[in-house]
């Protein structure tokens, strides 16, 4: 049985793609600070990305998710560089060592997959965006670079949502004005949901996605390429 790993699957995307996974799959995922409601089918562990301990990594792996991440957006006059340390520390830095520790565990199983997380903001260029496009950006390069070096025993792909209705959005979408504002923004006419990109993280970490690496794959209702 094939077994992953998500790091950050106590919500939104990670919990969505965890439940999907364990119907066909081992799964372990990691939380943060929301142990009340944690699946009994999946093996938990405690995980802080700014300070972390894989003690615990399994021995063999599959597939690697990295979900954690953050969405400030503000003036970027508004930004003090310390902003973008910290940012580019759970972004960037925080997969970094997550994709290290797991490693050794991944080139033990044929064709394993890395999962890591973008934004279509980064290839579009939106107001207020230059924190989350920064570190969302440098995940871009890492996955293409990784993809490189690691083929062919592991696959590296990366996913560019548009914004999706999770708990890391909820304070762009806690009104229904809000909600349908931004889903008028979208050629398909609604906001992505969890499940929409849990999906696609789902073929790329399986066969179906075998043939599948070193690309960034917009998720977006196509707000990045269409005008209508």
């Amino acid at each position: 049985m094939k077994h992953y790993l998500i790091i950050g699957g106590s919500n939104g995307i990670g919990k969505s793609l965890a439940s999907k996974l364990k119907e066909h799959a081992r799964v372990t995922a990691t939380y943060f600070n929301n142990q009340s409601d944690l699946d009994g089918d999946i093996t938990w562990h405690h995980h802080d990305s700014m300070n972390p301990n894989f003690d615990w990594m399994p021995e063999e792996l599959d597939g690697l998710v990295y979900c954690p991440g953050s969405i400030q957006l503000k003036p970027f006059k508004r930004f003090k560089s310390e902003d973008f340390v910290e940012d580019y520390k759970l972004n960037v830095v925080g997969a970094v060592e997550s994709i290290q520790a797991a490693l050794p565990s991944l080139k033990k199983t044929k064709n394993a997959s890395i999962v890591l997380f973008s934004t279509v903001a980064v290839q579009n260029g939106f107001n207020f965006h230059s924190l989350v496009s920064s570190s969302k950006g440098a995940i871009e390069g890492l996955g293409k670079a990784l993809a490189a070096e690691l083929a062919p025993t592991v696959r590296v792909n990366v996913i560019a949502p548009s914004l999706t209705q999770t708990q890391l959005s909820q304070n762009l979408l806690n009104s229904e004005q809000k909600i349908e504002h931004n889903a008028q923004r979208h050629p398909l006419k609604r906001i992505g949901q969890a499940e929409d990109v849990a999906n696609l993280a789902e073929l790329l970490l399986t066969e179906k996605g075998s043939w599948i690496t070193g690309q960034v794959l917009k998720i977006d209702g196509g707000l990045s390429t269409l005008k209508i």
